[in-house]
């Protein structure tokens, strides 16, 4: 039996579900964070999905540390923490708060809205804040995403992650 996944963070009454790299949502994911994502390190994506429709996408990263460093870096932040220290990293360039912005600039209420994250393997509590908020329903990840994107562990596919097959 697989062991439960230790996330950094997970709000109360929430769960993450997951599905295979061949579903056509997290498809739409990973292509969006390889053409969108200004991360170079963790590219990632959200698309939302209501009623089998997307209605919103956001691919994380800013342009900040093309010409800064990262004070999360410097100051040997572990993860999911001093988010708001630096501005590259700052919670409003992650995939999730961006996709929701989408979804919202276009006209559509993300209340019971499903969103499929590609590249990371869990959510930050400030992106849980904002996705509690918009109503999102249900947060779907990569399978082995907890493997595939987690930096800390050995089999991890960071700076890999559109080369290797998924």
């Amino acid at each position: 039996m697989k062991q439960p996944i230790k996330y950094p963070y997970l709000p109360e009454g929430r769960s993450i579900e997951y599905v295979d790299a061949a579903h056509p949502f997290m498809v739409l994911a990973k292509e969006y964070a390889r053409v969108q994502s200004l991360d170079g390190v963790v590219p990632t994506a959200a698309v939302i999905v209501q009623d089998g429709v997307v209605i919103g996408k956001g691919a994380n990263g800013s342009d900040y540390h093309k010409t800064h460093q990262c004070q999360r870096v410097i100051l040997g932040c572990k993860t999911g923490e001093g988010y708001e220290l630096c501005e590259g990293c700052h919670p409003k360039n992650h995939s999730e708060p961006k996709a929701i912005q989408d979804a919202n600039q276009k006209g559509y209420e993300t209340k019971g809205a499903d969103l499929y994250l590609w590249g990371h393997w869990w959510c930050c509590e400030p992106c849980w804040d904002v996705m509690i908020k918009a109503g999102i329903k249900n947060v779907f990840l990569l399978n082995e995403s907890e493997t595939l994107f987690n930096k800390e562990h050995p089999a991890n596919i960071v700076g890999r992650q559109f080369v290797e097959a998924l």
